[in-house]
């Protein structure tokens, strides 16, 4: 993903003197020079930066830190946002903390706090026609097709006038900071913070000439509020204000005392926008004159919480706004707007407020616990004791390794999708942290390899994640697409939608002045993607009330588009069935026949033949419609002239194209057409007469030609640990691991996280890599990829591309679709023992294969509650 649209933001609104910090704690030469800093400013920023270079920084883990070795930990405050604060999150609410001791900013999140959409302009529509172009429309999607087939090269410059103005598409927005700001009463020492993810909680810890202190972070699914709770060794040693500021770009909120231990804070997104409050409330306990209020403060006007002299004390708050999917529909007006959020937030902060934080901290950890699913992974890494995670990080190299980090990635990336989901929407390409008023490509959903990533790994790791992300389909994208598939496509079944989508079901294809729309906003196809997850969800987890309620209708209507959609390839005159216009995703040709289309298409249209029996639909004869057209459907899978998977049906292909996206290897990971191609058995299949062999011979020459993910179009994370998962689907571990480690090497930070353009100033986040990393990983240990048919045998093979990195390890609770949990231990590079548990309920009684080493090991029947264990 990298669109003409500006992935640049706004920057923070920081106090001048968090500015200065930042620029003094890397150039202090600017602080001599800027000549701007008052005596009580120069005091702040000494303080910090004798705090940051202190020789008396922690030297090993500090106590609390987890016994496995799951967290990560540092011996200095952050500074910088995107590489240095750490996240915490329970879905609804999103927090990244600097853990500074004497000016605690707490960044703040609400997962549907948007800019844009109907709130802003009340005519906006999605970015969509109007009703009266349709027939205009259809000519000219005609005048196109017919271009692209009679043209000398199958190609056309542009799908004008298709893609229209986005309108007021908006932006997911950061929602502020929380200060915690006191005065100390001498150097801070002993200074640790650290990310437990065992626990999911987030800790600061520090000593002063009074007392130590102990910080903790946490936000709650259950409660959906969040809270940090700070603890002196010294009673009556804590005093601070805690207080709300802005970003620029928010208009100026309102921030009064709703009691006497409770702040609030009321505002709107934009000017017009969409209105948000948090509520914040403070409790304590200490010696007799200790106390904590809400008061105003005499120089801002505003309301702040105010402990003193105490002991403990911890605020807790929670958050939302008045945007509801249940009015994105036709008969609502496609408003989004629901009710005010403050009646629910009181009840919600009142229900925090009646737990202790002892309690409170108790059931979170024990839901989030909860949440992993009971996945675990261990490859052989031994807990560094002695070095911070930044350290680790620093010292990091590409093929070197280290296998402690990489396991640390792997739980950072569960952590994450934990906090980013099971809420009312899914994880967007931050997750649920954005720094700015407008996010970098708007925080939005992109839907051609971003989106998807997010989840890769969810079924796998046996994550109940994915809930918000149906709902959300099925709310937003579901009811305008059906508009836009009849008003762009002149298509009257089904709905579409395109690479683009914000919270306000925008389906159009967007335009953006000055560029051709077409290389990224052309892509019908969205859907059609994610309607692999939605029948891998069933996969995994043979839920047929959820399918017939939810997962078989969405289908359905994406695969009756296509239906549609799909014309016949009036240029090679083949008889087969092809996308037109198609562009391969973010790739400038405009032609017909795209291989990324065309084996969607076809994994769609299988997913509607594996899903039909159990969906309770009657209606065969769209199943027989699907089973027709698919036998006619070009497949996607051609080799080109230098032995390459083709990327468009005619050989456009360059042996020197480092583009980042891999679409035309979506059938070999993510997908399964190429991984488990079957060559034709007759006439009448529509299927290429190849082997096996040859289409992954082919798919491997693709693979390597399209370099290691840093190309001239871009430098992301997700570039690489999509590779890393095709080298692993190829059983290479070498180039596996090689990869791998690049990846970390190159595009992630100290705090873990990924970052596009890791080299610049101010790089940008994205999560996609730190969710794709461990889909990568385990898609090394562990293959049981999708089949054609259900009565296709399914092969799993265990440790395929095992790098001897990790040589010894095991795996606890991995899920493999058709309902099967698996438990794995390998020792000095081989298997030892591993154990399949399918589950008491299964639709259908799947034949299964295990291989390992390249060899047969048995082949069974996976019937309901059957258990079978096997030693190598």
């Amino acid at each position: 993903m990298s669109s003409p649209q500006s992935a640049h933001s706004s920057s923070v609104a920081v106090s001048p003197g968090l500015f200065l910090l930042e620029k003094c704690y890397k150039r202090p030469v600017f602080c001599a020079a800027a000549h701007v800093l008052d005596d009580s400013l120069m005091a702040f920023v000494s303080l910090a930066l004798g705090l940051l270079g202190s020789g008396g920084l922690a030297l090993a883990v500090p106590s609390g830190f987890p016994a496995s070795g799951n967290g990560l930990w540092y011996s200095e405050p952050a500074v910088n946002w995107s590489t240095q604060y750490l996240p915490i999150g329970n879905g609804y609410l999103g927090a990244m903390i600097n853990g500074n001791t004497t000016s605690d900013r707490i960044q703040l999140n609400i997962e549907s706090l948007w800019s844009g959409g109907p709130f802003a302009d009340k005519n906006y529509n999605g970015g969509n026609h109007q009703p009266s172009e349709r027939t205009y429309l259809a000519s000219q999607l005609a005048r196109i097709r017919n271009t692209i087939f009679t043209s000398s090269n199958g190609t056309i410059q542009g799908v004008e006038p298709l893609p229209i103005d986005a309108g007021a598409y908006g932006s997911y927005s950061g929602a502020g900071y929380l200060n915690i700001n006191r005065t100390a009463s001498g150097k801070a020492t002993n200074y640790a913070r650290w990310l437990d993810m065992d626990s999911g909680v987030l800790k600061t810890t520090w000593s002063e000439s009074s007392s130590l202190f102990d910080r903790t972070y946490f936000c709650s699914n259950p409660t959906r509020a969040c809270t940090t709770h700070t603890v002196s060794s010294t009673p009556g040693a804590f005093s601070a204000t805690f207080s709300f500021s802005s970003l620029d770009g928010l208009p100026t909120r309102n921030i009064t005392c709703l009691d006497s231990t409770t702040i609030q804070l009321r505002g709107y997104a934009a000017s017009p926008g969409i209105l948000y409050e948090i509520l914040a409330t403070i409790r304590q306990s200490g010696p007799a004159n200790s106390s904590a209020a809400c008061i105003i403060d005499p120089k801002s006007g505003d309301a702040v919480l105010v402990a003193k002299g105490s002991t403990e004390a911890w605020v807790s708050w929670v958050g939302g706004t008045e945007y509801s999917m249940e009015t994105g529909n036709a008969a609502s007006g496609y408003t989004f707007k629901g009710v005010d959020p403050h009646a629910e937030l009181t009840g919600l902060l009142a229900k925090a407020a009646g737990q202790n934080a002892a309690s409170a901290l108790a059931g979170h950890s024990a839901d989030y616990r909860a949440a992993l699913g009971g996945f675990s992974l261990n490859i052989g890494q031994k807990a560094e004791k002695t070095k911070t995670t930044a350290q680790l990080r620093k010292e990091y190299k590409t093929d070197v390794g280290n296998p402690y980090l990489e396991w640390l990635l792997f739980n950072y990336g569960r952590y994450m999708l934990v906090g980013s989901t099971r809420s009312y929407l899914p994880a967007n390409l931050q997750g649920v942290w954005a720094r700015d008023a407008g996010a970098p490509w708007s925080g939005d959903y992109h839907a051609n390899i971003n989106i998807q990533m997010n989840y890769w790994f969810a079924e796998t790791t046996n994550m109940k994640v994915t809930s918000a992300l149906w709902d959300y389909m099925a709310k937003t994208w579901a009811p305008r697409g059906a508009e836009t598939a009849k008003t762009l496509y002149n298509v009257t079944r089904g709905w579409v939608t395109h690479n683009e989508m914000n919270v306000f079901g925008h389906t159009g294809m967007k335009d953006l002045e000055g560029w051709n729309p077409a290389e990224w906003a052309n892509y019908p196809e969205s859907a059609a993607w994610m309607m692999i997850h939605v029948y891998d969800h069933f996969d995994y987890t043979n839920d047929i009330a959820w399918w017939r309620a939810q997962g078989w209708p969405l289908l359905k209507g994406v695969a009756l588009f296509w239906l549609d959609h799909l014309v016949e390839d009036q240029r090679s005159k083949d008889g087969t069935l092809v996308t037109a216009p198609c562009n391969s995703p973010e790739q400038a040709i405009i032609t017909f026949g795209c291989s990324h289309s065309q084996q969607l298409v076809w994994q769609l249209f299988e997913a509607v033949e594996k899903g039909f029996n159990a969906s309770g639909d009657n209606d065969t004869a769209f199943l027989h419609e699907v089973q027709t057209k698919k036998l006619k459907l070009d497949k996607g899978i051609h080799i080109g002239s230098w032995g390459q998977i083709q990327e468009w049906k005619l050989d456009f292909d360059r042996q020197n194209d480092l583009h980042r996206h891999l679409s035309h290897l979506i059938g070999l990971y993510p997908g399964y057409v190429l991984t488990n191609f079957k060559a034709p058995t007759g006439q009448a299949q529509g299927i290429p007469k190849l082997t096996r062999e040859q289409v992954l011979k082919a798919s491997e020459i693709s693979l390597r030609s399209r370099g290691d993910g840093t190309g001239p179009d871009g430098d992301a994370g997700w570039e690489k640990v999509w590779r890393a998962a095709c080298w692993a689907q190829l059983q290479n571990s070498t180039q596996f691991y090689h990869i791998l480690t690049y990846a970390i090497d190159r595009n992630f930070a100290e705090n873990l996280w990924s970052l596009y353009n890791p080299f610049a100033d101010d790089p940008i986040f994205q999560i996609d890599a730190n969710f794709g990393y461990p889909a990568a990983v385990l898609n090394a240990l562990v293959q049981a990829p999708d089949t054609s048919s259900l009565s296709d045998a399914l092969a799993i093979t265990i440790l395929p591309a095992l790098p001897s990195a990790w040589a010894s390890g095991s795996i606890s609770g991995a899920r493999v679709r058709g309902g099967i949990t698996l438990d794995l231990a390998w020792s000095n590079g081989k298997a030892v023992r591993a154990s399949l548990k399918v589950d008491p309920v299964v639709r259908y009684t799947r034949q299964v294969q295990l291989w390992y080493g390249g060899k047969l090991i048995t082949a069974f029947s996976a019937t309901a509650g059957l258990k079978r264990d096997f030693t190598f």
